[in-house]
């Protein structure tokens, strides 16, 4: 083959596991039915429930929503949250994104 049609197999095979997949995982990833152990890394996962990512950027960009929401899916996990430490108040960096439903407590189960 040619190196032209070699790059041709290679990006053939890149946008499919990118479809597949989608953004924000490392460069070993799932596909095709086989699940490698290191397909991305969170900052933390708390209690096996909720990832938070960390950041220190001047502001969150879409693409680290969608890395969040790509590790949720493949965890299975449903909420996760984008921290960034880069704002100067942090209450303008938070941001939760959700994979399905969340699980609502009602308003008797919930403790102050």
């Amino acid at each position: 083959m040619t190196e032209n049609e070699i790059a041709k197999h290679v990006l053939d095979a890149a946008f499919v596991v990118h479809s597949k997949i989608g953004p924000g995982v490392l460069e070993s990833v799932v596909y095709d039915g086989i699940r490698f152990d290191e397909a991305f890394r969170s900052d933390l996962v708390v209690e096996g429930k909720v990832i938070a990512e960390l950041k220190s950027v001047q502001a969150l960009s879409p693409v680290h929503a969608k890395q969040i929401l790509t590790q949720l899916r493949l965890t299975g996990l449903k909420l996760g949250l984008l921290i960034n430490f880069g704002e100067a108040h942090l209450k303008n960096g938070i941001k939760r994104v959700i994979n399905g439903q969340l699980e609502e407590k009602s308003p008797a189960d919930i403790s102050l």
